[in-house]
């Protein structure tokens, strides 16, 4: 027979209005908070990190960054910063998420006192979600402009072409007679970039944006349409939409590395990619580059990660994801360059140039460069449009994070106004923010986009991840922290994540803030340099962003009441709520703490109302035990 509860514990805990309705018994839905809407499909959350992570820049920065950074050698310093910096970050993102079911704003419920951290985070995201719309914008201008028989940047005599335009036809024909000096000509797909699509020689620099390009405003607005129409539903149909998103690219990446180390002279260009130098490895220049390339790639400080966890469920398992989503990026990044060098190492061969006369970085790469060499190939517009929409597909789903992240981090604060509206509130932030990218649609756009670029979530962004470390290991405590994530997952983090939190993610972090600073380069963008008052606009941009940081500190202290530092110390409490978001999930020190709950002994009161002791409650069960044995060491 059970034991007789004792009659104090028979009281009822929680007046039935408390109840939160998911608490009624039912199926694995029952662990999410409805009102706020969960994944739907067990995929769903793994692809949308998956999709945000591989991005624009593991196709178009990492080959370069390797090649540039000592080739096959650069992989050493990369899986070592991907290990210090890449994976411990990652995972503690994950965690706070998915322990809390918080946006990046409402989390801060974890120290009120850092609540500007959010405010900042937010900041960089709307920044950076405005000029990396416009990129896919020009992927959609080029995937229409695939749509022809004759690629328009395959040959000189357009109205937009100098009399400096060379066409690579000439060069092949040339080689069997007369090499054909090409130092000071410009290949017909730079000129299709630049004169056609940027039309950027209307504007005389940053300042003089001139007239807006109406086809580039169209194809921002599609960008934005799409975006939307993806998002609507919040992560419902979000979560959907990456299951193409994610996948294809790996498709169209396959087919375009199986027909470019088929082609002739491809070896050269990996050659060139994969040869290792390992003397570069003595320079502190090739680690800080390894660390900003894994820092980027991951997206670890957007508040991406962090959003897609908080529509987990209580005990999903993002140990094994943090490892599935960081080595799949990594690999997916030494994919992509044997992609592109196959074909560059091609295009060296035809041109009769070395590769790093035609190896580039950023959107020179993506916008000339492979278009170039997509017209050397048979079937040049069909290999041009799978390149294009494979870059489309891999904008696509970082640019969803961005917009979720926004859209989750505000309705998380007003809940009860926003909710409700989040289809509305969703558009009209999309309306805003292409209101503010219609700037890089005129013809000096692609100045703004650089600096945009350039600031945007350079230091600020440094800044915010490593407050965060630093907030939830020294302020929160690493030992509360552990004992969340053995909560949800049922064992702590071993020791190689605690020393990475306490001391390696943050020194590593410091370093780089540090290296950024020190070698601060103004902007420039081919020979243009920019004028001291856009750098100056540069630098507020990312000095804004932690700014935000001791704002929210003022605004914390001044709603406390008490002495200064009394204050303080209040504001670095986490919030009375703060916990996972459903009754059934606080188990422990957090019972305690939840509106209507009169339990002199929590966990007893737990186990009653939902039932016997799950692996879950056990774990709940040594936690209390733990917390009265520290609470009787500190009264000896």
């Amino acid at each position: 027979l059970p034991s007789p509860i004792p009659w104090s514990l028979a009281q009822p805990v929680t007046p039935d209005l408390l109840v939160s309705p998911s608490s009624q018994d039912g199926d694995l839905g029952s662990e999410c908070p409805e009102d706020r809407g969960n994944w739907t499909g067990r995929l769903d959350f793994l692809l949308s990190c998956i999709g945000y992570c591989v991005g624009l820049g593991n196709v178009w920065r990492f080959p370069y960054r390797a090649y540039t950074n000592g080739g096959g050698a650069f992989l050493v310093p990369y899986f070592i910063m991907l290990a210090i910096c890449g994976i411990p970050i990652f995972f503690m993102e994950l965690s706070l998420g998915q322990f809390s079911s918080l946006g990046p704003l409402a989390v801060w419920k974890i120290s009120p006192l850092f609540k500007g951290v959010g405010m900042g985070t937010i900041l960089i995201v709307s920044l950076v979600a405005i000029y990396y719309n416009m990129i896919i914008a020009y992927v959609l201008f080029y995937l229409f402009a695939s749509l022809t028989s004759d690629l328009p940047w395959q040959h000189c005599g357009n109205w937009w072409n100098t009399d400096l335009c060379l066409d690579h036809h000439v060069i092949k024909a040339g080689n069997n007679t007369l090499p054909v000096n090409i130092s000071n000509t410009v290949s017909p797909s730079e000129e299709y970039w630049s004169r056609y699509v940027l039309h950027i020689q209307g504007s005389s620099g940053i300042g003089d944006p001139g007239r807006i390009r109406w086809n580039l405003c169209l194809c921002l607005l599609l960008s934005w349409t799409i975006v939307y129409l993806c998002i609507l539903k919040g992560v419902k149909s979000s979560g959907k939409v990456v299951y193409f998103t994610a996948t294809f690219p790996y498709l169209i990446l396959v087919m375009l590395l199986i027909r470019g180390v088929t082609l002739e002279g491809a070896w050269k260009g990996i050659r060139f990619y994969l040869t290792p130098q390992f003397d570069h490895l003595l320079s502190s220049k090739v680690w800080i580059e390894a660390a900003l390339q894994i820092f980027y790639s991951l997206g670890v400080g957007f508040g991406g990660l962090l959003t897609f966890a908080s529509y987990n469920t209580f005990h999903q398992n993002i140990y094994r994801d943090t490892f599935i989503v960081t080595l799949g990026n990594a690999i997916t990044s030494i994919l992509a360059g044997f992609a592109i060098f196959s074909v560059l190492g091609y295009m060296s061969q035809e041109l009769g140039v070395p590769v790093n006369q035609v190896a580039k970085a950023g959107p020179g790469l993506a916008f000339v460069v492979y278009p170039q060499a997509m017209t050397m190939l048979p079937l040049s517009p069909f290999w041009s449009f799978l390149f294009f929409f494979m870059l489309l597909t891999l904008g696509l789903d970082s640019q969803f994070a961005f917009m979720e992240t926004i859209v989750t981090a505000v309705t998380d604060e007003f809940p009860y106004y926003l909710r409700p509206k989040k289809a509305s509130f969703s558009a009209i932030i999309c309306i805003a923010l292409f209101l503010m990218g219609l700037i890089l649609t005129t013809e000096g756009g692609m100045y703004w986009l650089v600096l945009l670029d350039d600031y945007s979530a350079g230091f600020g962004l440094m800044v915010v991840v490593i407050t965060t470390c630093l907030v939830v290991t020294r302020v929160y405590g690493m030992k509360r922290f552990c004992r969340d994530i053995q909560m949800m997952l049922g064992f702590k983090p071993g020791p190689y994540f605690r020393a990475c939190w306490m001391v390696l993610s943050p020194a590593t972090m410091m370093a780089l803030l540090v290296y950024n600073i020190v070698k601060y380069q103004p902007s420039e963008y081919g020979n243009y340099r920019f004028p001291t008052w856009a750098e100056v606009l540069g630098i507020l941009m990312g000095v804004l962003s932690c700014l935000m940081i001791p704002m929210g500190m003022v605004v914390a202290v001044l709603q406390e009441e008490g002495t200064l530092w009394e204050r303080v110390q209040q504001a670095s409490r986490p919030a009375m709520d703060w916990g996972p978001s459903l009754e059934e999930n606080r188990t422990g020190v957090y019972v305690a703490s939840l509106a209507g709950s009169q339990s002199p002994k929590p966990l007893m009161v737990h186990m009653r109302k939902y039932g016997g002791i799950t692996s879950y409650e056990n774990t709940a069960i040594e936690v209390d035990r733990e917390m009265e044995e520290e609470d009787e060491e500190e009264s000896m």
